[in-house]
């Protein structure tokens, strides 16, 4: 689990084709201080298994699921990543749960000079935005301004535009999006007992399985 509050802002210093996947060498001399063979760490949103660990690096695999459902599959040497550790027991729950599995990609659409930024919705993730609710835009953990069936925005800080992906984003940048997990479960229980409606079903990326 995480709250989507990055740590630092990582850098992807590899990029390898294995079978079935993508190896990914990403720079975060915060998130290797404590780091291990199968810890989770978010890269960018989506919840991926570290593999080794050497000095201020480490390496995850990313299997073809994940790069199908996230902006990873376009990621290259250079490209800045928002970097978090799994959350401890106890700790303080500064965004909201996450689970680093990526529901889909939004677009950067835009930015006004006070901070409200737009993004493109993917068709079938708007039922689950609502305004003043919380979602996750490449692992960072946003409150819902507005949302259309299209579209939603959210106001930035200065911290955030300075210490994430967000403040370098370009018009048509893709993000990963993470909807709160509460209101999918909350629809798969209510579902059967509304009349005439059906059942919606879907995975995220993530890691482990990936699914």
């Amino acid at each position: 689990m995480f709250t989507g509050i990055v740590e630092e802002l990582g850098e992807i210093t590899a990029v390898e084709q294995v079978p079935n996947a993508a190896r990914l060498t990403v720079r975060g001399p915060v998130v290797t201080s404590d780091a291990k063979h199968g810890d989770s760490i978010a890269v960018s949103g989506v919840c991926l298994t570290v593999v080794d660990v050497f000095g201020a690096e480490f390496t995850v695999d990313v299997v073809h699921e994940t790069l199908q459902r996230s902006r990873l599959a376009r990621i290259a040497v250079g490209d800045r990543v928002n970097l978090e550790r799994a959350t401890a027991v106890g700790d303080r729950l500064g965004g909201h749960i996450m689970q680093g599995h990526v529901d889909g990609t939004g677009v950067f659409l835009s930015r006004d000079p006070d901070g409200l930024t737009r993004f493109a919705l993917p068709e079938g993730l708007s039922r689950y935005v609502v305004e003043k609710g919380s979602i996750a835009v490449d692992g960072i953990s946003l409150t819902v301004a507005s949302v259309t069936n299209d579209e939603f925005s959210v106001a930035l800080i200065p911290t955030t535009l300075e210490l994430t992906t967000l403040g370098r984003a370009e018009p048509g940048d893709p993000v990963n999006l993470e909807v709160d997990v509460l209101a999918k479960y909350v629809e798969k229980l209510a579902t059967p007992h509304l009349p005439g409606r059906t059942e919606h079903t879907g995975a995220g990326a993530g890691s482990k399985e990936d699914a």
